[in-house]
């Protein structure tokens, strides 16, 4: 009888067998093992597969489990946001590419030590029900009505932390924003009113792989001009961009926050500056890829004035060769303790911050956009009045971070660079992220597996 190549017959490796297993008695044991699994043969091969692999991603594999858990999220959120599905087949390989590209992630955090902590995810989980106005038990409950286990949700939000984190020590913190630079930037705005102006764009991105052949070239913009064709035939531009796009922001209808003219790529900027809300461009070459944009609304920003600040203090521990980032870390985590147990975060931060700010009780006092680095930044505007956050990571080591308050208050001459900074950082931001993705996914092993007849 010939054994198919797909039956895998699994027996116990002899080095590792317990010592009450003489040779002969394993080689009867494995025979007894292979004539059991020519019995159930006629079955096996009747039986539908539960789960197999998808794809293999250098060591690791993803699942048909893991891509229908996805596939569902990704429906629910579409749905949510009334954008029209694509065709299933379509959706599913636009969700599967997006799973590779997270698996390359995260096992790069994996290399590199990343984790995410219990106190974490449960500070990111409990934040995710606040900005949805709803309570733990409610998300929990919304989660498991939209067919997505609890267990898949924390995984896929552990992830998404995960991604974050690597990101922000990879790529973000390395990024550098000169006077030199906001200067010019500053320059331009005065004469260039196009960059005084806001934008809502809609982009589908279709990525060239490294070093593209004229050929492979040919293939992609191909690609570009079906996505192109189907806008022009009349298809929601939200649904193409979930069905072609190869941006992070493809399976959410590609669409853009509010972003200033100077915040946008030049040849995103040129090329919209012409059009009216809900007009689209053509396909634009850009050096990694191919594009095609949609404004969605424009708005003048002349008389913005009006910043959001935020009221804050910090403890830091800064690392060092005698500190290390888990000596640091846990020394916030101990010092978090006794402060959420009613020790005074002022005392506390006198007592053991390594900043500047430690003789005024590490307060910083109010703080505008683009004056903190990134990381800081996000984290406090994460954050509730009164909330005081887990260990925050930045380049100058590990944040208690405390918000006070928040107020709106005019734009001053010093705030308009820190807008500019933070303008010139986000658009440089992009463009490093996606040439970080690219370089990973290049230098990645994958192998896709049809699913089993």
């Amino acid at each position: 009888m010939k054994i198919p190549a797909n039956l895998m017959l699994t027996y116990p490796d002899m080095e590792t067998m317990p010592t009450q297993y003489s040779a002969p008695k394993a080689k009867y044991f494995f025979f007894a093992i292979f004539f059991l699994a020519l019995s159930l043969l006629p079955t096996l091969s009747q039986a539908k597969p539960i789960d197999w692999i998808v794809a293999v991603v250098n060591n690791d594999v993803i699942t048909s489990h893991e891509l229908n858990t996805k596939l569902r999220s990704t429906e629910n959120n579409l749905k949510q946001q009334g954008i029209p599905l694509p065709p299933t087949h379509v959706l599913k390989a636009q969700v599967l590419e997006h799973l590779i590209t997270e698996r390359i992630e995260l096992q790069q955090a994996k290399k590199t030590g990343i984790t995410v902590s219990d106190e974490q995810m449960d500070e990111a989980i409990n934040n995710i029900a606040a900005r949805n106005h709803l309570s733990r038990s409610e998300l929990e409950q919304q989660v498991t009505n939209s067919g997505i286990s609890l267990k898949d949700f924390e995984h896929q939000i552990r992830n998404e932390i995960t991604i974050e984190k690597l990101k922000e020590r990879d790529v973000l913190s390395r990024i550098q924003v000169s006077n030199t630079e906001i200067n010019n930037f500053l320059k331009q705005k005065a004469l260039q009113p196009d960059m005084l102006k806001q934008y809502k764009i809609a982009h589908i991105f279709i990525r060239l792989p490294d070093n593209a052949t004229s050929a492979q070239i040919k293939v992609y913009r191909e690609k570009a001009s079906r996505a192109l064709a189907d806008l022009k035939s009349g298809k929601n531009f939200a649904q193409v961009a979930a069905s072609y796009s190869d941006a992070p922001d493809a399976l959410s209808g590609g669409q853009l926050n509010w972003r200033s003219g100077a915040q946008l790529p030049d040849l995103y900027l040129r090329a919209i500056s012409s059009l009216k809300p809900g007009e689209m461009t053509g396909i634009l070459r850009s050096p990694n890829g191919f594009n095609i944009l949609k404004l969605v609304n424009e708005r003048d920003e002349h008389k913005q004035v009006i910043v959001t600040q935020t009221h804050v203090r910090h403890i830091l521990i800064r690392t060092s060769d005698l500190v290390s980032d888990k000596e640091a870390r846990d020394k916030l985590e101990k010092i978090r303790a006794k402060i959420l147990a009613g020790a005074s975060f002022a005392k506390m931060a006198k007592a053991y911050s390594d900043d500047g700010s430690a003789s005024q009780g590490g307060d910083l006092g109010w703080i505008s956009p683009g004056e903190t680095v990134p990381a800081f930044e996000n984290a406090m505007n994460q954050l509730a009045p009164g909330q005081i956050s887990q260990p925050v990571h930045t380049q100058f080591g590990w944040h208690l971070i405390q918000v006070l308050g928040r107020r709106q208050a005019n734009i001053t001459k010093k705030e308009q660079r820190n807008e500019a900074r933070k303008a010139i950082y986000e658009s440089k931001a992009d463009e490093a992220v996606q040439e970080w993705l690219r370089e990973l996914r290049g230098a990645a092993y994958v192998r896709y597996f049809p699913r089993p007849s």
